[in-house]
């Protein structure tokens, strides 16, 4: 009864989450009528215009570019990972908000669904009902994971500590709406090629950055801890996604607002937090 009646950091009950992936009849087939599919088709074919002579860069717009991945890199690694999948710290609900937002602008989805997956992932680590489980293949945990049947609906069971936020659930309704926002800011700011460049290759870039946390950082590296799944650091990762790819250390205290562990393990998201700490932002950040 003890073990039943407790929470995680999550407020969800380990019964209850072990009790609803048990119940989940795996659907490993690919579906055409995944929404999130054809924006991530559209981002890679949007950053093919980029050899077009009209979508030549300037260095302003190549600024442009980086200032989007990095913003939205931070609210995907600070928001939707550390906050929403692991309440590593504590913060507003405007802030709450502007995380969920902009990291909705990252074609990364909702960060009600986004973090539902991360969870089933962190509850099922490279086993059965891991949603993108290495030993299927390659392809399958960097991206072909992102558009199974199974994968489409947000396990709002594993997300009742957000979920009672009516902005939140209105953003994973009309997912559409930050990634619309963000394509007509990014034209307003440098037009043509303002949107090839801040939208789609910044995109792409940041996409499959993510995604090779998958496929990646629990297949290759080396491991600090040794643990029941089989993730790994890998340091261009971590600069890439701010400090994500530290992925052994984040496997070992997934609870941790820190991912990287000493001076040799840099990691930008964490810089971050501890600076919006400073400003009053946010607080009970666990260390």
């Amino acid at each position: 009864m003890e073990h039943a009646s407790r929470r995680d950091e999550t407020g969800v009950s380990p019964a209850a989450c072990d009790a609803a992936l048990a119940a989940e009849t795996p659907q490993y087939r690919l579906t055409a009528k995944a929404g999130p599919l054809w924006a991530m088709l559209s981002v890679h074919l949007g950053a093919l215009l980029a050899f077009l002579p009209a979508a030549a860069p300037t260095r302003g717009i190549l600024l442009f570019a980086l200032g989007t991945f990095a913003v939205r890199t931070f609210c995907v690694s600070a928001g939707f990972h550390r906050y929403f999948s692991h309440r590593a710290f504590r913060t507003t609900r405007l802030v709450q908000f502007l995380l969920a937002f902009i990291g909705g602008m990252a074609v990364m989805r909702s960060a009600l669904w986004w973090a539902s997956q991360h969870r089933r992932h962190h509850k099922r680590a490279d086993q059965e009902g891991d949603p993108h489980a290495p030993w299927r293949g390659f392809l399958w945990s960097h991206c072909l994971w992102f558009a199974t049947v199974d994968n489409q609906p947000v396990r709002m069971e594993l997300m009742r500590d957000f979920s009672s936020y009516p902005e939140l659930v209105w953003l994973d309704r009309h997912e559409w709406f930050p990634l619309a926002v963000f394509v007509v800011f990014c034209y307003a700011v440098g037009g043509f090629a303002g949107w090839v460049w801040g939208a789609n290759v910044s995109s792409v870039v940041l996409c499959h950055a993510t995604f090779a946390l998958n496929s990646i950082t629990h297949r290759f590296g080396r491991r600090r801890y040794s643990i029941s799944d089989h993730s790994t650091n890998v340091l261009p990762i971590a600069l890439l996604t701010f400090g994500e790819g530290w992925h052994n250390n984040h496997h070992r205290w997934p609870g941790k607002a820190r991912l990287g562990e000493g001076a040799r393990e840099p990691d930008i998201s964490y810089w971050g937090i501890w600076l919006m700490e400073k400003l009053g932002l946010v607080w009970g950040v666990r260390r």
